[in-house]
């Protein structure tokens, strides 16, 4: 949407009236394919997702613009990840919050409030939005799109230059992108050739053994199962996410299950991971699993084929790691040399401000 546009949809509110008729912008292409005109070097950016990524494109100092978040998705959906953040940069815990988009709590008003530049929100919220961006628009705030979600390169590449645009680090932003790209070409390139794919169990450990929650049909790990030369028996059954039948999920018996876990506050039963969580305690979440009814005689809990990964590591810039540890369960000879905790340390110590500490990844003894 142009200035000149976006100006004229505003008169009624009289935000556009200050602005430079003259005002320096730039056109950014979102992972939505849209072109958005935008201020250049924008100084007050209301942020709804990604905000690790925001992090890893933007620098150590990236928050510092930062006038607006949807804190819950942050604070409540990875509670011991935002702790690890504000204790590192504890600005954070400041930023004004506008409420969060799933939960109903988004307030348009608390947005505005915050006299963004710019809006950078996730696909599933703009599209939940629906009317509530196009008033933001129209009130003279343009929205860019960002999609990590969809696991696919080009989306993340798309996503990660709109950002360097955005954030004036496009080097910075295609170094991530070229480095993001080349791991998954080069899982792409080893899996390209097996004859065997092992039927492969997502399940998110947020509810504990007692609840089944939720496994991926063709996004997030049900996506990245399939990139790793897997299959992904959700795939066909579900969507987007949702569960599958304790019966289905017997009946198919996979060779590998995967638990997704994070750093939920108030889930006691929960597959606990993150920064600053022993793999002994994730290790104790995970047991319980395995004694569901039916359970013992799955061929991946046979085999010792249990494992856990990060959950808030899916849609991320470094969700490349969590890919090639999903590989190398799956077909271990073909990714003996490849080492996805390492590259996972690197990339928080070249890329973030808090350097990697806790349970990401682990397979249960």
């Amino acid at each position: 949407m142009s200035l000149a546009r976006r100006c004229l949809a505003s008169m009624a509110l009289a935000l556009c009236l200050a602005a430079p008729a003259a005002a320096d912008t730039i056109t950014v292409i979102d992972a939505e394919g849209r072109m958005v005109e935008v201020p250049e070097n924008p100084q007050r950016i209301l942020l709804g997702f990604y905000f690790e990524d925001f992090f890893a494109v933007g620098g150590p100092d990236a928050y510092d613009r930062v006038v607006g978040i949807s804190r819950d998705a942050w604070e409540g959906w990875r509670n011991l990840q935002w702790q690890a953040y504000v204790a590192a940069r504890p600005e954070i815990a400041d930023i004004t919050d506008v409420g969060e988009v799933d939960s109903g709590t988004f307030s348009l008003e608390a947005a505005l409030s915050t006299r963004p530049d710019v809006a950078v929100l996730a696909a599933w919220q703009y599209d939940a939005l629906g009317d509530g961006a196009t008033r933001l628009e129209d009130a003279g705030v343009p929205v860019v799109v960002l999609d990590y979600n969809a696991q696919t390169v080009e989306k993340h590449v798309a996503s990660t230059l709109a950002l360097g645009a955005i954030l004036g680090q496009p080097d910075r932003a295609q170094a991530l992108a070229d480095q993001y790209a080349a791991a998954v070409a080069d899982v792409e390139a080893r899996v390209a050739a097996m004859t065997e794919r092992p039927k492969v169990y997502v399940e998110l450990g947020r509810k504990g053994p007692g609840e089944v929650d939720n496994s991926y049909g063709d996004v997030m790990w049900g996506r990245l199962v399939e990139t790793a030369g897997g299959t992904n028996i959700a795939k066909g059954q579900i969507a987007k996410w949702g569960p599958l039948s304790p019966e289905y999920v017997l009946a198919q018996n996979p060779d590998i299950v995967f638990l997704a876990g994070s750093g939920w506050a108030t889930r006691a039963e929960a597959v606990l991971m993150g920064p600053g969580v022993d793999a002994g305690i994730t290790h104790e979440r995970m047991v319980p699993y395995t004694g569901r009814a039916g359970w013992e005689g799955l061929a991946a809990v046979e085999d010792g084929a249990v494992h856990a990964i990060y959950h808030g590591g899916a849609r991320t810039l470094y969700d490349f790691a969590f890919l090639q540890y999903l590989a190398k369960a799956m077909h271990p000879e073909a990714f003996a040399d490849v080492d996805p905790q390492a590259n996972l340390d690197a990339f928080f110590e070249t890329y973030m401000p808090i350097r990697f500490d806790g349970t990401y990844m682990t397979r249960m003894p």
